[in-house]
């Protein structure tokens, strides 16, 4: 898959709450599939699965079979990399037009 076909599908998983919050859910320890439902009482066990696949898609999480379980662990590995390429540089520009501005008020 291309970079931008997976930031594509990174910014889909994370533009819905729901998904947001599954995955604040995962981001202490690892969960099952049946532990996320009962975090999310008012969404059935299909919606949960549905949300689960999206964010697997855009691999930010990762399931692994144990036994009748199945366990959803976070990847924040395509965050990281979102964040890399999307929010530090836009952040960098911004300090150094709030440094400029800055000097320019002080001189």
């Amino acid at each position: 898959m291309s970079s931008k076909a997976q930031d594509d599908n990174v910014f889909k998983a994370l533009a819905h709450p729901r998904r947001r919050a599954l995955l604040d859910e995962l981001k202490d320890a690892p969960r099952t599939t049946g532990m996320l439902c009962d975090a999310f009482p008012d969404m059935d066990r299909c919606t949960v699965m549905l949300h689960l696949k999206v964010l697997e898609d855009a691999d930010l999480v990762v399931a692994r079979r144990e036994g009748r379980e199945r366990w959803n662990h976070l990847n924040a590995l395509p965050i990281k990399q979102i964040h890399d390429r999307w929010i530090s540089q836009y952040a960098t520009h911004a300090i150094s037009i709030l440094d400029r501005l800055k000097s320019d008020l002080e001189g």
